[in-house]
């Protein structure tokens, strides 16, 4: 998959892209039912809320294969490696939860502002694409983007570890009033198999889910492989020390293992 000069064009002025339903229905149930079997697991990866329910599983391609596949899947590496202009490996992987009723917020917030400060990472040649697991509606805590913020580079950000069970490098409100004044704010929505790409400058957020529905969403956090990180400050799993360029699977890779799934419960 290749971007047009249009879609180009788009994500330099907005700071992201989305695309409804560009992964099937199927592949995207198969990504859902394995979701749910790692938030099962009793493993250091899967970080949990307060209340006990499942908020981000890290490094699942590490020990699912569908997420094995989905972390080499070429609709997300080639818009990645288009932009990036050249070859990625994987940074970081999260199938991120916001579990009906239960799904916390997630602070204001760039991704390079984080990878920069602990993960000495030089420059912004990284980004998120990701898959929608569910279909993300206005009910169920949707991301949350100003666009064009990604144009202001790393922008001033305090050190929370109390708001949420994961520390992050976040925006005051001063700041995020004063971005949504000039570039608005704005919130994806689309069906389960949908696929949304942004910068790791994207100012970017997501609300509570009070909702009686779930939502889960994969990212791929893909970095140049020149702009590797240099600092260790943070587990493997959480911050990649794999610097190897991602070798691409075939498009079908999910539908054969949705087809091989079939096959063995009949």
């Amino acid at each position: 998959m290749r971007l047009t000069e249009e879609e180009l064009k788009q994500f330099d002025k907005d700071g992201y892209l989305f695309f409804p339903g560009k992964f099937t229905p199927e592949e995207a149930a198969l990504l859902n039912r394995e979701a749910a079997n790692v938030y099962a697991m009793d493993r250091k990866e899967v970080w949990r809320e307060k209340s006990g329910v499942a908020r981000t599983a890290f490094a699942a391609h590490k020990y699912n294969e569908a997420f094995r596949r989905l972390g080499a899947h070429p609709r997300l590496i080639d818009p990645v490696s288009q932009v990036l202009d050249g070859p990625v490996y994987m940074h970081q992987f999260k199938v991120n939860a916001k579990a009906a009723f239960d799904g916390a917020v997630w602070q204001w917030h760039q991704d390079y502002g984080t990878w920069k400060r602990d993960d000495d990472m030089p420059e912004p040649r990284a980004m998120n694409i990701a898959v929608f697991l569910d279909d993300v509606t206005a009910a169920n805590g949707p991301l949350l983007f100003i666009p064009g913020s990604h144009k202001l580079g790393v922008v001033e950000a305090g050190h929370d570890l109390e708001t949420t069970s994961y520390p992050l490098w976040t925006l005051d409100r001063e700041k995020v009033t004063e971005l949504a004044e000039q570039g608005g704010c704005v919130a994806p929505t689309g069906p389960a198999g949908s696929m949304l790409m942004f910068s790791s400058l994207l100012v970017h957020a997501s609300p509570p889910n009070i909702s009686p529905f779930g939502r889960t969403i994969v990212y791929l956090s893909l970095c140049h492989v020149d702009n590797h990180i240099r600092a260790y400050n943070r587990e493997e799993w959480i911050a990649h020390r794999d610097f190897t360029p991602i070798e691409k699977l075939e498009d079908d890779c999910l539908q054969e293992l949705v087809a091989e799934q079939t096959q063995a419960a009949e």
